[in-house]
């Protein structure tokens, strides 16, 4: 594994959202979320599909907060733009395990 500055580090700027509403991706290949996260006034709303569904049902993930790559370039999903990365881990069993702070922070703190 080779290694980064703090500097390369803090390039990435990963921040802090709730997620307000989240719609089916039927046309994703694998199944997904369209989701649409608040990352506070700095930032605004943006969207984002997650490979989620086999831990988190619609109803777990409204007013959930996660944690963002907000200043990746957006990326092309099919018939929708992904704006920011949505943050997660793989389980035992590969599913992913979402990214968020241990309790309840301002929506768009960057992560340091």
């Amino acid at each position: 594994m080779s290694t980064l500055s703090f500097d390369d580090f803090m390039k990435v700027d990963i921040r802090v959202g709730t997620i307000v509403d989240v719609q089916p991706f039927p046309e994703a290949r694998k199944p997904a979320w369209k989701l649409t996260i608040d990352l506070g006034t700095e930032i605004g709303t943006k969207r984002s599909s997650a490979q989620i569904t086999d831990l988190y049902g619609i109803e777990d993930l409204v007013g959930r907060q996660v944690a963002c790559v907000v200043n990746l370039s957006p990326r092309q999903i099919g018939p929708f733009l992904s704006e920011v990365l949505t943050l997660g881990f793989p389980d035992a069993t590969h599913n992913v395990v979402l990214v968020a702070p241990e309790r309840a922070v301002p929506n768009g703190s960057r992560l340091f």
